[in-house]
């Protein structure tokens, strides 16, 4: 298996766009590459390449869908309670349709449609991700400061580089944590393999509920 954690940005960010690619090896999962400023296209292409080889699961840091009349979805007003109850800020979870978010969510929405349409070989899942809340969620509570601090902070940033090795995920390079997205793409591809190994659960699941949202959104 092969899982992809996006860090999304808006359709002009390109170089805020960071994608993990890492592979399962027995009960971790091993680092394969790193890469940013992307595309729609160089997105779509990393993708497919990654079909090719075997089974593919991704988890997307940004909305891939939105409520019907604005502001938040059912999933968003929950997650914000969960990561509230975990000691962390409200803030970090914003409706889909809120001025600042909305291009985000056009992105998010327009890739996840257009990965599913690719000639994969092997089968893509996709599952949104909150990759502040898997990080908050599998954190101490003597330790939930580093989520708190680690967009601002690289000495938070290096704390959680080398915690993401004690959950499993191995060959991080040094130096991926000199800025925040690369942090999360990695958080994000923690939380989508926990999403779908048989072997762990994500710490907070809200279920697809097709057409409108048809994407788990998991912790």
């Amino acid at each position: 298996m092969r899982v992809i954690g996006i860090d999304l940005s808006g359709p002009r960010n390109h170089k805020d766009t960071v994608l993990t690619v890492f592979k399962q090896k027995g009960e971790h999962l091993q680092f394969v590459k790193w890469v940013n400023n992307l595309s729609d296209q160089d997105i779509l292409k990393e993708v497919f390449e990654q079909s090719q080889l075997d089974e593919v699961v991704i988890g997307i840091d940004a909305p891939l869908s939105y409520e019907d009349g604005g502001g938040d979805r059912k999933s968003d007003r929950e997650l914000r309670q969960f990561i509230v109850s975990l000691g962390m800020k409200s803030g970090s979870i914003m409706p889909p349709t809120l001025n600042r978010m909305v291009y985000l969510t056009l992105r998010g929405i327009k890739l996840s449609r257009e990965i599913e349409k690719l000639n994969a070989t092997n089968p893509i899942s996709l599952v949104e991700v909150h990759p502040g809340a898997v990080i908050g969620s599998r954190l101490s509570k003597q330790d939930i400061g580093y989520v708190l601090a680690y967009k601002q902070e690289q000495s938070a940033r290096i704390y959680i580089h080398n915690w993401l090795a004690e959950q499993g995920l191995t060959q991080i390079p040094i130096g991926i944590e000199a800025e925040s997205h690369s942090i999360d793409a990695c958080s994000a591809a923690l939380g989508a393999w926990h999403w779908k190994s048989l072997s762990h659960n994500p710490k907070w699941i809200f279920p697809a509920c097709p057409p409108l949202h048809p994407y788990d959104y998991c912790c």
